[in-house]
């Protein structure tokens, strides 16, 4: 396995290569402001458990990392830090973090210019400000608040990421954070895929107190947003296509001292990070600050969470773990260190998109 360190994209290398790939541009979004946690799908209750309750507990707790800028629009935490492409944190690879941050008016493009990528998913989720993309697929787009670009690279995309033009030239507050998914080797040499879900189409089920005496005492929105998951477990499917069992929960509480118990499949990684506010966890009511991250034991199939400020924010990350060797180097991900060679191979001779 190559270090992350080494494992994460070089964005030099990506300007290099920008400059003799074929032009592809994102076209304005034509679709109206979206309201992040109003979805069309009915909401439903989550599934009551009819097994009994085990809760998950912390092993280990990650403080908030020093940020850098990838490209010249993203200024990121490095959430998963030393972590990163290793099967500790499987089927998740990275996760980076732009804290809210205000721009400008400008005419210099801020972003990442053309840059390929084989053998997983990209995840781009939008809270604040509006994202561009654009591939050599034919798929142009633009996300803005509570939006999700979820980009399946597999046997080759070429693509790129900037603030939109609309943002660009009137400035304003940006904050995103991107995936960075796994795929099951299986899955690594399929089709690219685009799939661009709108605020409106995520599924919003309403969190419930773990002690339902505390039904009483709850206000405002405490809520799931529930952008992946099994429909079995969550009373409605998340809105993502996804290649192999993940959760991916966008999570509102607003009630500070009422716990809320989510289920979340035994054996499944499960990483908690906290966006805004603070929480506590498990039937040990840990605490975890803002931008830290808590990851818990494959154990449990229940994970119990209370917010300790209002509007609390969190993002769960959830998945079935690739049992399979990770093989990463720079914007690719494979099994061995031949598939990235041969990876090369394809993308010097032209071969991804096809």
């Amino acid at each position: 396995l190559r270090s992350p360190r080494s494992a994460r994209p070089s964005y030099m290398f990506f300007a290099a290569i920008s400059k003799r790939l074929p032009f592809f541009s994102a076209r304005p979004s034509n679709n109206p402001p979206s309201t992040p946690r109003t979805a069309s799908a009915t909401a439903q209750q989550m599934v009551p458990q009819t097994q009994k309750s085990q809760c998950k507990e912390i092993r280990k707790i990650l403080g908030a990392p020093r940020k850098h800028w990838v490209g010249n629009g993203f200024h990121v935490f490095p959430v998963f830090h030393d972590l990163a492409f290793t099967n500790e944190l499987s089927p998740w690879l990275m996760f980076d973090y732009a804290a809210p941050k205000r721009f400008e008016p400008g005419h210099v493009r801020r972003g990442v210019g053309q840059h390929p990528h084989r053998g997983f998913e990209t995840i781009t989720i939008a809270f604040q400000g509006e994202v561009e993309h654009a591939d050599n697929v034919g798929n142009n787009d633009v996300i803005g608040p509570g939006d999700v670009q979820w980009m399946t690279a597999a046997r080759g995309i070429i693509h790129e990421e900037f603030h939109s033009t609309t943002f660009q030239q009137a400035g304003g507050t940006f904050e995103m954070a991107q995936l960075w998914l796994n795929l099951p080797k299986k899955h690594k040499m399929d089709p690219p895929k685009y799939q661009a879900i709108l605020a409106k189409e995520i599924p919003v089920v309403p969190l419930t107190p773990s002690d339902p005496a505390a039904t009483a005492q709850l206000t405002g929105e405490n809520s799931i947003r529930v952008i992946a998951g099994d429909a079995a477990t969550f009373g409605h499917g998340g809105a993502a296509s996804v290649h192999s069992p993940v959760e991916l929960l966008d999570i509102r509480m607003t009630t500070p001292g009422v716990s809320f118990d989510i289920p979340i499949p035994d054996g499944h990684n499960t990483i908690v990070f906290v966006r805004r506010g603070g929480i506590t966890v498990g039937e040990a009511a840990q605490p975890v600050e803002q931008q830290g991250v808590a990851l818990m034991h494959l154990g449990g199939n229940m994970l119990r969470l209370s917010a300790t400020e209002a509007d609390t924010e969190v993002l769960l990350l959830g998945g079935e773990p690739i049992d399979e060797p990770i093989a990463a180097r720079g914007p690719f991900v494979m099994n061995t260190q031949q598939e990235i060679m041969q990876a090369n191979k394809d993308f010097q001779n032209g071969k991804f998109g096809q």
